[in-house]
């Protein structure tokens, strides 16, 4: 601010406590050159993040996420992973991936890497899976094991490596030959992980329906839970009240299906405006933002559910959070224009014991960035 520098560098965590797993989904689209990105939002300015259009891959920028994240009760990003179409029956490298730059370029090497936790999504749904088991256990497994599961900081329950996997058309258990093989093949990675000093893993599937005959099939195919990663509204335009009670519906078929394979989910909003590609498609999407007072209301309703799961489950123990970075779909916790720190700050109020003091100054308050250079040279160019 004003020009005077006031930090070397991003100041540290200081961490709020909780009995909580506290996960939140992160979709790493946002480094300049990679993907849509900012362009998408530049006729939403209420959605433009408080630390400006920044470059994710920045280690510093992963530093003040991590920061913020931490100061409010959340203990691990859930990266949205993408494998390459054409990499499919091949060995992975970090060449195969797409928007893999946050998580190697950017977390890998922040200060504070180790302090956060982290998982990956598998995208198998809307980008690649896997061609068949050979795949999974030769090219998939090896990679992982090494570049994810083997960082101290990776997100383990009992020593046993959590998996996330986005699998909307079931298409991994199409690949592995029905439930059945889906779940050999899942007890053949749990083996190779045990070979690799873990103890089995854990495998979570992303499901934002109610059809009991899906939960029948995913449970059959060896998935240990399911998680959604945003929900649904009926209505196109939901009061909060209607966006709220659809949200606990939907966690209430589960827990009256089986009250031990799944987890909470906590949407924020849902408003994929941006990504609509023409007047038509834009008029069919459904629209909605929970204000600051009352995501806090569904963080209480969510954390009752979750105190109301059998012991042991994992349910009991972990609540999911949609989105921390979903700017051009609408579903965002992270800082912003908006609604500055005010969900982070739900979060904090119903999910930890608030024994810590968040540092609200933003990076120009301490002379530190700005982080947005490119952006700005991009967008400009256009």
């Amino acid at each position: 601010m004003y020009g005077i520098k006031h930090a070397d560098y991003v100041p540290a965590p200081d961490p709020a406590t909780g009995d909580y797993l506290v996960g939140v989904h992160y979709f790493p689209g946002w480094k300049p050159g990679m993907h849509r990105g900012f362009e998408c939002i530049r006729d939403y300015p209420e959605r433009t993040p408080l630390i400006g259009y920044y470059d994710e891959s920045d280690p510093e920028v992963s530093d003040w996420e991590i920061k913020w994240a931490l100061e409010h009760g959340i203990n691990f990003f859930i990266y949205c992973w993408y494998r390459d179409l054409k990499n499919l029956g091949k060995k992975v490298t970090l060449n195969d991936l797409r928007l893999a730059h946050e998580i190697h370029e950017g977390l890998f090497n922040a200060r504070y890497r180790d302090m956060m936790k982290f998982g990956i999504m598998w995208e198998a749904g809307n980008c690649a899976g896997c061609a068949d088991r050979a795949d999974l256990l030769e090219n998939l497994m090896p990679f992982w094991i090494e570049n994810y599961f083997s960082k101290p900081n990776y997100l383990k329950i009992e020593n046993k490596p959590v998996l996330f996997v986005y699998d909307y058309f079931f298409r991994v258990m199409e690949a592995l030959g029905g439930p059945e093989g889906n779940r050999e093949a899942f007890a053949a990675c749990s083996e190779m992980a045990k070979a690799h000093g873990f103890d089995g893993m854990v495998f979570q599937i992303e499901y934002r329906y109610d059809d009991e005959a899906c939960f029948e099939k995913m449970r059959a195919a060896g998935y240990d839970q399911q998680f959604a990663y945003c929900w649904h509204t009926p209505q196109q335009f939901p009061t909060d009240e209607e966006a709220i009670k659809c949200q606990i519906d939907h966690m209430e078929a589960r827990r009256k299906f089986d009250p031990n394979f799944f987890v909470t989910t906590a949407s924020q909003a849902w408003d994929p405006h941006p990504w609509a590609k023409d007047d038509e498609a834009r008029g069919k999407c459904t629209r909605w933002k929970l204000a600051p007072a009352s995501f806090k209301r569904l963080l209480k309703e969510v954390k009752a559910i979750a105190d109301s799961l059998p012991e042991g489950s994992m349910g009991r123990k972990m609540i999911m959070l949609d989105n921390w970075n979903e700017w051009s779909e609408g579903h965002y916790l992270s800082p912003h224009l908006s609604g500055g720190f005010q969900y982070l700050t739900a979060v904090r109020d119903v999910l930890t014991r608030c024994d810590n003091l968040p540092d609200y100054r933003l990076p120009d308050a301490l002379g530190l960035g700005p982080y947005d250079k490119e952006w700005k040279r991009l967008l400009d160019m256009r």
